[in-house]
């Protein structure tokens, strides 16, 4: 228990274990007006025993509790052929696919960006605000435009959502990579001047290296903003495939429980995506010779 208290497995047991217990709560008292109301008109009474089991076991709850959800993921999840559109899996596939090809548009556009901006004083003064202002404008408000602009021009399916994608990824990237290569300070690149290297390879050995563990902070807030544009960019299309999708057919026809699901889901993607961002870093670090 010593070792688990000293490391990080216990805190987030107890913060796990408080949020359900939370949310159980909060799934009672959420539904039980409506329990209550729905054995009224059925002439029907009940101890608060039975009052709280059926809150927990309503088909159209308020706030689902954890384990309806979990029992919907277990059906939509394992019970079904993954290639069925029932599956979540079939659908966070879709969600994924568009989310990995804007996450790298966003990311190359953001370095690009970063670089110009570093090494040109014009851009920095010029692109910079531009950059920062773009971020205030909601994406709920751009998302139908650009899907309604990209579909007069023939550009369906993947690409609109990926575009939409690209343009949430792009600025933390642009951001964290500014700050990466503006990171070596005044006696490093001293010391590269002594050496009399070129710009380029003060930029490729001191630059690069300094900038890589701002870069890849930046990549995981990126890959998850980076899913989040995917889902927004279903909604206004009224896609029959992906978590949005899901959401919106859940909202439709007032299935709580499977919008829930589909959020779980969602969260579920956007740790794997954090994760697999995290790896990568990790390979890239050892192979620079840097600590993991």
């Amino acid at each position: 228990m010593g070792r688990l208290a000293a490391g990080n497995a216990l805190p987030i047991l107890v913060v796990v274990a408080a949020i359900f217990a939370i949310w159980y709560v909060a799934a009672i008292l959420m539904n039980w007006q409506g329990v209550s109301e729905r054995l009224a008109r059925a002439g029907q009474s009940a101890t608060t025993v039975e009052l709280v089991l059926l809150t927990m076991e309503s088909d159209r709850p308020l706030l689902p509790a954890p384990h309806q959800i979990l029992a919907e993921l277990q059906r939509t999840v394992l019970e079904v052929a993954p290639t069925s559109r029932r599956s979540l899996v079939f659908h966070a596939t879709e969600t994924i696919s568009a989310t990995l090809v804007g996450f790298a548009i966003g990311a190359l556009l953001g370095i690009l960006i970063a670089v110009g901006i570093v090494h040109m004083r014009t851009l920095e003064k010029s692109l910079m605000p531009w950059v920062i202002s773009s971020q205030t404008v909601p994406i709920l408000a751009i998302a139908p435009i650009i899907v309604v602009v990209l579909g007069s021009m023939g550009i369906r399916g993947i690409l609109p959502k990926a575009i939409i994608s690209a343009y949430l990824c792009f600025f933390p990237v642009a951001i964290g990579m500014v700050k990466g290569l503006s990171a070596p300070d005044f006696l490093q690149r001293d010391l590269m001047r002594t050496y009399s290297a070129s710009g380029w390879q003060t930029f490729w050995k001191l630059k690069v290296p300094t900038s890589l563990p701002y870069l890849f902070a930046s990549l995981k807030v990126a890959v998850a903003i980076s899913l989040v544009g995917a889902i927004v960019a279903e909604l206004p299309t009224g896609a029959q495939a992906g978590l949005g999708a899901r959401l919106l057919a859940g909202s439709y026809f007032g299935q709580t429980i499977q919008i829930w699901s589909a959020l779980v889901m969602a969260a579920i993607c956007a740790a794997l995506l954090v994760v697999a961002v995290g790896l990568v870093e990790r390979v890239v670090m050892r192979l620079m010779g840097g600590r993991t």
